[in-house]
C-alpha cells in the first residue's frame, strides 16, 4: 500500500499558495484544496496546480441529499482531482450517490473518495454533550467505515490513532487518511486526537495530511522533506 503526505493548503488566495511554492520547485507534491482556498479562487486554483503535475485531494466534505451528493460529485470529478471525501454521517445512500456521480463524471478511472468519519478536533465529550452520540467514539468510527465500505467508498478520513483498528476490522486495502499529524514538539491548535509521523506510520495510515506544522514553518521544504521521510521510511513513492 501506497504512503505519502498530504500538504494542506489552507491558503485564502492562489498568491499565497505560489509564495508557499516557491521552495517546492521540482518537487512532485500530494496537495490538499480545502473549502477556503476552493471558494476563493474556485476551478482555476486545481488547474493551475495540475498543470505543475501535482496530485490533489479536493477537501469539501460534501454531506446533503443523495441527489445533490451525486450531481456535484459529476462535476466534480471533470476537475481531474484525485482524491475527494464527504461526511460518512450522510448515510450509506448518500455514499453511493457519491460514487455513482464520480462514475458518471469521469466515464472511466474516477478519483479516490474517501468518508469523514468524526473530525480530529472532535473530543469524547464533544460527541456525548454537544453531538448527543451516546457511543464510544471509536466504535462510532468504526461503524461510520464500515457504512463507507458497504457503500462502495476507497476509506475514511480519521484519527491516526483509530487507523490500525479500521485496517484489522475492515482490511488492509481500505485506506486511511489521516489529519492531526503533528512533530514531535509541535503544539496541537484545535486538533485533540493527534501523532507524530512515524506514530502514525505504525499505526496503520496511508497518507497523512500535514497543514500548519509545515505551512507556518521558517522552512517548509525542510519539515516537509523530514517529515515525509519519518512517515514513509524514506521510501519514496
Amino acid at each position: 500500500m501506497e504512503k505519502d503526505l498530504i500538504i494542506a493548503l489552507d491558503f485564502k488566495d492562489r498568491a499565497e499558495v505560489e509564495d508557499f511554492l516557491e521552495p517546492f520547485q521540482g518537487e512532485k507534491l500530494f496537495l490538499k484544496v480545502g473549502m477556503e482556498l476552493f471558494y476563493s479562487e474556485g476551478p482555476g486554483i486545481i488547474s493551475y496546480l495540475k498543470e505543475r503535475g501535482h496530485r490533489l485531494f479536493l477537501d469539501l466534505k460534501c454531506h446533503d441529499i443523495p441527489n445533490t451528493v451525486k450531481r456535484t460529485m459529476a462535476v466534480l470529478a471533470g476537475l481531474d482531482v484525485d482524491m475527494v471525501n464527504l461526511h460518512a454521517a450522510g448515510g450509506i445512500r448518500m455514499m453511493e450517490a457519491a460514487i455513482e456521480g464520480l462514475e458518471e463524471g469521469t466515464g472511466g478511472k474516477r478519483p479516490l473518495c474517501i468518508a469523514v468519519t468524526q473530525l480530529t478536533s472532535i473530543s469524547a465529550e464533544i460527541l456525548q454533550e454537544e453531538l448527543l452520540i451516546e457511543r464510544d467514539l471509536k466504535e462510532t468510527v468504526l461503524h461510520y467505515a464500515r457504512n463507507a465500505r458497504k457503500a462502495g467508498l476507497d476509506g475514511v478520513v480519521c484519527s491516526p490513532l483509530e487507523a490500525g483498528m479500521l485496517k484489522e476490522d475492515i482490511g488492509q486495502d481500505f485506506l486511511t487518511v489521516t489529519p492531526g499529524i503533528r512533530p514531535e514538539d509541535s503544539a496541537g491548535d484545535d486538533q485533540v486526537r493527534v501523532t507524530t509521523p512515524a506514530v502514525a506510520r505504525e499505526l496503520g495510515s496511508d497518507y497523512i495530511v500535514v497543514g500548519r506544522p509545515i505551512t507556518r514553518a521558517a522552512d517548509p521544504l525542510a519539515v516537509y522533506r523530514k517529515m515525509k521521510e519519518e512517515f514513509t521510511g524514506g521510501v519514496s513513492q
